[in-house]
């Protein structure tokens, strides 16, 4: 044991079996943007997605991982993901929002109030892909569960 490793460790966070979605507050897209562009949001607890940020971010793919949310409390991570996603979204313990998809823009300041931007928009990478978000929230998942089941 590493003498810097504490005797009684703090018991695990449970992951919550629903994440109640947020309300998405985005700034109307300029004239000169096009009016396709929108977003949806994944939500999910704060420690499984901490573990997809990292998952996303080893993958060394610069675009792997795209904005992500969190709320002022910290309970909540919400990952910007491309318009629709929310009509397919089926994965246990996460949200995912629905813009209106009248023409929106991912804004620089937050787009739900009383969050800030683990990650803020860059260009290289507006959006995390729903298809890459999802392997990386199982992953999380299971490791997850690994740790919460070890000795």
């Amino acid at each position: 044991m590493n003498p810097t490793t504490p005797k009684n460790p703090a018991p695990p966070v449970p992951v919550p079996v629903h994440v109640k979605p947020v309300q998405v507050r985005a700034a109307p897209a300029p004239a000169d943007q096009a009016s396709d562009l929108s977003l949806d949001l994944v939500t999910v607890p704060a420690r499984q997605g901490l573990e997809a940020v990292d998952i996303l971010r080893r993958r060394g793919d610069r675009e792997a991982v795209g904005p992500v949310l969190h709320d002022g409390a910290c309970d909540t991570l919400g990952f910007l993901v491309p318009p629709g996603t929310a009509d397919a979204w089926d994965v246990p313990g996460s949200a995912c929002t629905r813009t209106d998809g009248r023409g929106l823009r991912i804004p620089a300041e937050p787009p739900v109030s009383g969050s800030g931007w683990l990650l803020p928009p860059a260009e290289d990478a507006p959006v995390t892909d729903p298809a890459v978000l999802r392997a990386a929230l199982d992953q999380a998942a299971r490791l997850i569960e690994a740790a919460d089941n070890c000795c």
